[in-house]
């Protein structure tokens, strides 16, 4: 099984708002094999948290014009690790620091990594 077209078509909107928004480190996994829930996990970072809410906002923004709409959104308050669920995927954006403790990368290196194209 692997990611719908749908969702890598929602990647690559996500990831490119992310990285238009100076986002660190974007990277997408396709976890569609060991996942039932999603197809597909972008991650990015930035090093404080008014720069995650920047990406936040625009990711939120690019998909909205894209007509994804969210099913649930988490931790934007805090500006350190914020997820946006939108189903068919899930965004992390994350502060470095997160980013470097919690390692989803890592945790995720199993699954097959999306190619990106950000221009």
């Amino acid at each position: 099984m692997t990611a719908t077209d749908h969702a890598l078509e929602l990647v690559a909107v996500a990831a490119q708002a992310a990285h238009d928004k100076k986002a660190d480190q974007v990277l997408a996994f396709d976890v569609s094999d060991q996942l039932a829930i999603t197809d597909a996990f972008v991650l990015a970072s930035a090093n404080n948290e008014r720069a995650v809410g920047a990406i936040v906002d625009e990711v939120e923004e690019k998909l909205r014009e894209a007509g994804a709409k969210p099913i649930r959104r988490e931790g934007h308050k805090e500006g350190r690790w914020v997820l946006l669920d939108y189903g068919e995927i899930v965004i992390h954006v994350q502060h470095e620091e997160e980013r470097s403790f919690y390692a989803l990368e890592r945790l995720w290196s199993d699954c097959p990594l999306i190619p990106l194209t950000l221009a």
